[in-house]
């Protein structure tokens, strides 16, 4: 007797109903720039604010997955605004390369060494030992013990992804939150590891990736910005917020009595091939850290350890595998749409749309940088970067200020998102303990968020160009 094996069914997932109309928002948005004239827009332009509003569209209704819409945008610009278009007579086009390389953009090669070092920290544990390590200083008290919880996660969150960094904060965070009586104190630690992931994010180019969409932006006008340049900019802001946010948090929640108990034992893998990772990432951030020394771009520094831990077989096909390619799918669409707005003259005319010029410097950019806070509380940060950054920096020529100032700011502010367990992966994963209700989780992001978004708005370019920073 045999027997046979029958595969089960693959399902599609059901869409809910604002997918449904998000697709046919879509669908709708893309054909009208096509059919009808647009006063003061090249055929081009008009091309491309199709795609453009397809993209929207796409992202904020999530109608199909955030990375399946940056694929859709790149194929679309070599479609329709490449020299393979499918239908020309609008003048010469880009090759279709230039959109494909896209998707082996600098910042990608950057992002991948950063994701690669990630994966290996936790793969061998080092993430976690380094913060039990790290977490010393601050146990004995309350409140201190939340402000090294905080400044740990921060930190890790500079070089580690967001979501990897809450999870492990979360693994060591879990025990102490079943010690904790039920009340305000649990909800304070429960919130302080998303809202250190968000912020320590914003402190270097491979902590978020709203900050690699900015500086492949960036990269593509000629305004490259270094690994350590970034962190000059980024940085002060990412101390100041991340202090009020422990005050705040803190002050509400947690009062200066409570009992705190960390577990603190780090078992640090010494195995050889432990060691080799060791010494690998340790020299890929030094090397990030000295860039202006030694002149080696900070994308050429981050594929040395993919080439490096692959070699030496730290690092395996598996792991290569779990990288977290969706999100540098989603990277690379954003620097393909960002490139196809400017080439098709799409974002002189939408900048044209408005007497910007006409408002105040800052309240202009305390509009953008609100506008960003606002619209990545409700969709990815992700997907808010790739939709402003392009048109901030085409908004900033003719100002009065550095554009890559306004990019930069456009991305931080990104990151400034955190209101809503949908904002951010940190957020979803304190949502899920159960410890933190979406109340709270609203309250202190707006309080935190916005402070951050006003000093974002009105403190640091000044402070970037008395410091000489741009």
């Amino acid at each position: 007797m045999t027997t046979s094996s029958v595969r089960p069914r693959v399902a599609l997932p059901s869409l809910t109903l604002v997918q449904r109309l998000g697709l046919l928002a879509g669908v709708v948005a893309f054909i009208i720039p096509l059919a009808i004239d647009i006063p003061g827009l090249e055929p081009a332009g008009e091309r491309m604010l199709a795609i453009f509003l397809l993209a929207i569209l796409l992202w904020v209704t999530e109608a199909i997955p955030l990375y399946a819409t940056a694929t859709l945008v790149i194929l679309l610009q070599v479609l329709m605004l490449s020299d393979q278009a499918l239908v020309g007579g609008i003048g010469p086009l880009p090759p279709a390369a230039s959109y494909f390389a896209a998707l082996a953009n600098p910042v990608i090669i950057l992002f991948l060494g950063g994701f690669l070092i990630a994966d290996g920290a936790h793969k061998y544990g080092l993430d976690r030992n380094l913060a039990a390590v790290l977490l010393r200083p601050f146990a004995g008290n309350a409140r201190r013990s939340v402000l090294g919880l905080m400044a740990i996660t921060a930190l890790l969150s500079m070089f580690v992804s967001n979501t990897a960094t809450a999870a492990t904060m979360f693994a060591v965070v879990i025990p102490i939150l079943a010690a904790l009586p039920t009340g305000p104190a649990r909800t304070g630690v429960a919130l302080a590891i998303p809202v250190a992931a968000n912020v320590g994010g914003i402190g270097t180019p491979v902590g978020s990736p709203p900050n690699a969409i900015a500086l492949g932006a960036l990269e593509a006008q000629g305004q490259g910005v270094s690994f350590i340049g970034w962190m000059f900019l980024a940085v002060p802001l990412m101390l100041v917020v991340l202090l009020f946010a422990w005050w705040f948090l803190t002050r509400r929640y947690i009062k200066a009595d409570t009992p705190l108990v960390l577990e603190l034992s780090a078992n640090f893998d010494r195995s050889p091939a432990a060691i080799i990772f060791y010494v690998i990432a340790g020299s890929t951030v030094l090397l990030w850290l000295t860039e202006p020394l030694h002149g080696i771009s900070s994308s050429t520094v981050g594929f040395i350890p993919v080439v490096a831990l692959l070699a030496t077989q730290v690092m395996s096909a598996d792991d290569l595998r779990r990288l977290q390619w969706p999100v540098l799918w989603l990277v690379a669409g954003g620097i393909a749409l960002g490139a196809g707005i400017g080439n098709s003259g799409l974002d002189a005319w939408l900048i044209g749309l408005l007497s910007w010029d006409a408002l105040p410097l800052a309240l202009l950019l305390l509009l953008l940088v609100g506008v960003s806070v606002g619209l990545s509380t409700v969709i990815s940060n992700s997907a808010t970067a790739n939709l402003l950054v392009p048109l901030a920096l085409s908004l900033a020529i003719g100002l009065p200020i550095d554009p890559t100032a306004v990019g930069v700011m456009v991305a931080l502010a990104c990151s400034l998102a955190m209101a809503l367990p949908i904002s951010t992966p940190p957020n979803a994963v304190a949502y899920a303990t159960g410890e933190v209700p979406t109340s709270a989780m609203a309250l202190s992001g707006f309080v935190i968020g916005g402070f951050g978004a006003l000093l974002l708005a009105l403190a640091m370019p000044s402070l970037w160009g008395a410091l000489g920073l741009l």
